[in-house]
């Protein structure tokens, strides 16, 4: 591994962009097309950033007649539905391209770890303006999701970083499992879908609670790389 290469992967879902009303409108569609009773929101933000069956599956009612699976490729659909209509609702939280300018100005690279498809988050980076800004993108289609390591572990070899250099940001305790599971440090963030106790004793290293406080307590955390 390089020792001049430090790299910051992030969570999209809850990290980078609120999208917790399209995730809720499209798991409730996909509910109703089984005849199954509407999920409460607050759950179905809590699973966000999970596998997507595995979300779904802890979701529904104990004896449920209907396969996780297919209630997920109706979730697939309606969100599908819902960007064909652009009615996906996902507004980036604020501060985030400063943050990333100033991680950048920093000579750190940017990645991404998401539970989101590949084709589901190419559309959020570019609605945003954010392609191209992230050299390394790790979806649910290209390795196993959170908590497992794989993505972030597939991320650090596509880059050519250690776990000394790695960092992951996220919002949920499966972004500081997953995180933990590979060995690298964490940062959880205040303002996504689980709180900040919850995030600080699945092991974050900081929790902060704008993104203003994130390159600092970034480099509080993770050496730089060197000049």
């Amino acid at each position: 591994m390089s020792n001049d290469v430090s790299l910051v992967v992030f969570d999209c879902d809850g990290t980078l962009v609120d999208s917790q009303h399209s995730v809720v409108a499209a798991m409730t569609e996909a509910w109703r097309a089984h005849g199954l009773s509407e999920p409460e929101p607050g759950e179905v933000r809590r699973v966000i950033g999970l596998p997507l069956v595995t979300g779904v599956a802890s979701l529904l009612p104990e004896g449920a007649a209907v396969a996780p699976e297919r209630v997920a490729e109706s979730y697939r659909r309606a969100f599908f539905e819902l960007r064909r209509r652009q009615e996906v609702v996902e507004p980036l939280f604020p501060g985030a391209h400063a943050a990333l300018d100033a991680i950048e100005a920093a000579g750190r690279l940017l990645g991404i770890a998401t539970g989101k498809s590949r084709r589901g988050l190419i559309a959020t980076l570019e609605g945003h303006g954010l392609a191209g800004r992230f050299v390394t993108l790790n979806t649910a289609d290209d390795a196993k999701g959170k908590p497992a390591p794989d993505m972030v572990l597939r991320a650090m070899a596509e880059v050519g970083a250690g776990p000394e250099a790695t960092l992951v940001v996220g919002d949920t305790v499966f972004d500081m499992e997953m995180a933990r599971n590979a060995g690298v440090r964490c940062v959880g963030v205040g303002w996504g879908y689980h709180p900040a106790d919850e995030l600080a004793a699945a092991g974050a290293d900081r929790v902060v609670h704008s993104f203003t406080e994130l390159p600092a307590a970034i480099a509080d955390i993770l050496p730089g790389p060197p000049a």
